[in-house]
């Protein structure tokens, strides 16, 4: 397989909407539109990308999408996000037993985005699977 890269999309209820609050999370953002409703949207941010999805009947509660960040600080997202005072529930950086440090994330459409970095030191638990 010659995979260049990977783009997590994400079910919004409203494309401009979850724009717009992307673009507050310091995110750039292209819209795409079918005769004048925006269904697709595009996003960038330091060399991570999410697309967007129009999902009219998306509900927030039930939705299970998640995506994971890896980056080198998630104390500096998670300081710049609470001083924005982003929409959404924005739990802090702690260490995790897997060997990460680990913010969370939910958008206002449920989205859930895990950003974090690796903590130095093997991780027992975490073996490779062989047949």
């Amino acid at each position: 397989m010659n995979c260049r890269r990977s783009v997590p999309i994400l079910p919004v209820k409203d494309v401009r909407a979850a724009l717009r609050h992307y673009k507050s999370l310091g995110f750039t953002a292209d819209v795409y539109e079918a005769d004048g409703t925006a269904i697709y949207g595009f996003l960038q941010r330091e060399g991570l990308e999410l697309h967007l999805n129009l999902f009219r009947e998306l509900d927030p509660q039930a939705n299970t999408s998640a995506v994971y960040f890896y980056v080198a600080d998630p104390d500096s997202i998670y300081k710049e996000w609470h001083e924005a005072n982003v929409e959404g529930r924005l739990d802090p950086p702690e260490a995790k037993s897997w060997g990460m440090r680990e913010m969370a994330y939910v958008d206002p459409d449920g989205n859930l985005l895990r950003i974090g970095s690796p903590l130095t030191g093997p991780v027992p638990q975490r073996r490779r699977v062989t047949p």
